[in-house]
């Protein structure tokens, strides 16, 4: 052998050099079984407490569990913390604290060979990777294709009963997926009932956490930090039955349309919950929205509520999992269902206020023409004498053309209109009635508004700072419009926009 080992340490003779060679034999035999086992180890060595940081999970393994805290502190700020020793590794931060009477060159000596036996496991976890993606994104196919159980007995979860979805969009998409990966640290054995999948599908990532009907919250924050730190889009939904994945999978992908960089990640439930549905007479709003949605089947609701969400039938398609084509032709046949032209945008606003409905309250009956709503009703305490019954409904079903007498004429909508939209000026409300009654396509509306379309984009950028709301949001855009037709004391009509002459506009 070498006697390398006896020069390099003639400060501390032959003796430190084999006490420095019964440190690496320790430290390699912790590195086989686990890099917790790596970590704690080093910890002893030093006679302090080690950490490994990543910048998005935090700390990934820290002994005693009491200081990843600091620890993650020392590697986001080194200068504030020169007592530690540390060392880059596997993508991560390695930082040491040793006692005060180790020697700095032995704490030096444990942390460089603690790096690169981390440094060694990331590599061969890097060789597997690539398989275990692999597999990862063929078991989210496998959910996504109903086929729950043959997953579950895969991963052996008998209490895997609930997923919660997310969908994340962006340019730096693979450079994201190996580094949630190094931070999920996932695994096929469920861990505390919980188990996460992960995989790219169409250009997206899908994360997909398997747990026992309600998550910790952990996948949540570190998507949140990868987004915040890879500029990207997300959407999640959930959680929902196993056996919902498709619904999942589908309303995580609309409520990603609506994420801006200021607000990265978007719950599902988040989208379409306006202020204004809280604003409405519960019961005849309840009673119209069943009148109005009887024909449709439950995953007729769900397409038209992410076409309505996502703002467009390519990528309602992609949400959904199906071709253009198809999304087109079922809309057609649902607008003959309903007997509604749904390519107008009051049709479209009334069907999303519709679907947003409150589900009816027990009991309710909801028969034919509505009117049994309140012909069965319960008092809120044994007391109370019972409500008096609702007049009867209409004979007909209810039309998606109109709204009921008395749902939006409120006091309260009208406040709620007049706080969003009021205050607009005069060519600015046209120009922006305009553009929602062409489904947010610049062009159209700048030719029937005889205006240039970047005179047009700047009027509706105008408009956005004056609203304070995100136009790109198709549900905000289906608000709006309501808001305006609320307010409208005359006819929104691009004939009245003010002009001094030629395609000019003169300001009133």
């Amino acid at each position: 052998m070498s006697s390398t080992g006896t020069t390099d340490h003639e400060a501390t003779g032959p003796r430190g050099a084999r006490h420095e060679r019964d440190a690496a034999d320790r430290l390699l035999r912790a590195a086989t079984r686990s890099g917790a086992h790596l970590i704690a180890e080093a910890a002893s060595l030093v006679q302090g407490w080690a950490v490994l940081a990543d910048p998005i999970a935090g700390a990934v393994y820290s002994t005693p569990a009491a200081a990843a805290a600091d620890g993650v502190h020392a590697a986001a700020a080194p200068r504030e913390h020169p007592h530690c020793t540390q060392r880059p590794a596997a993508g991560a931060v390695l930082v040491l604290a040793a006692a005060p009477t180790v020697p700095p060159g032995h704490a030096c000596h444990v942390a460089t060979t603690t790096a690169a036996l981390l440094e060694v496991r990331g590599q061969r976890a890097a060789e597997l990777r690539g398989e275990q993606m692999r597999l990862h994104t063929t078991l989210i196919r496998l959910l996504l294709a109903g086929h729950t159980a043959a997953v579950t007995e895969t991963l052996g979860g008998n209490r895997l009963t609930h997923v919660t979805v997310y969908r994340l969009s962006g340019v730096d998409l693979p450079t994201a997926h190996e580094v949630l990966w190094r931070a999920v640290r996932p695994s096929l054995a469920p861990y505390a009932d919980a188990c996460t999948l992960m995989g790219r599908r169409d250009g997206e990532l899908v994360v997909a956490e398997l747990h026992h009907g309600g998550d910790d919250g952990r996948i949540l924050r570190l998507v949140s930090r990868l987004s915040e730190r890879h500029h990207l889009l997300a959407g999640l939904a959930g959680p929902l039955p196993l056996a919902e994945m498709p619904t999942a999978h589908s309303d995580a992908a609309a409520a990603r349309h609506s994420a801006t960089p200021d607000r990265r990640v978007v719950p599902a439930d988040a989208v379409g919950a306006s202020r204004l549905t809280v604003l409405l007479p519960t019961a005849p709003y309840t009673r119209w929205a069943v009148s109005v949605l009887r024909p449709l089947s439950p995953a007729h609701q769900h397409l038209l509520l992410v076409w309505l969400r996502t703002g467009s039938k390519p990528r309602a398609a992609a949400a959904l999992g199906l071709s253009a084509g198809t999304v087109r032709a079922r809309i057609r046949d649902l607008s003959r269902l309903l007997g509604a032209d749904l390519e107008d945008a009051t049709v479209r606003a009334h069907l999303l206020l519709a679907l947003r409905a409150p589900a009816p309250a027990p009991g309710d009956d909801d028969s034919g023409s509505g009117s049994g709503s309140g012909s069965t009703t319960t008092s809120r305490s044994g007391s109370s004498p019972p409500d008096p019954p609702s007049p009867p409904g209409p004979p007909h079903p209810a039309r998606l053309e109109s709204l009921p007498d008395g749902l939006l004429d409120t006091d309260a909508v009208r406040g709620w209109a007049i706080g969003l939209v009021g205050g607009l000026e005069p060519h600015l409300r046209i120009a922006l009635a305009c553009w929602l009654r062409h489904h947010a396509r610049t062009a159209p509306a700048a030719a029937e508004l005889h205006v240039h379309r970047t005179t047009l984009a700047g009027w509706l950028n105008r408009c956005a700072e004056h609203l304070a709301r995100n136009l790109a949001d198709a549900t905000v855009r289906a608000e709006i419009h309501l808001a305006l037709k609320a307010t409208r004391t005359g006819p929104d009509d691009p004939a009245a926009l003010p002009r001094r002459g030629g395609r000019t506009y003169r300001r009133l």
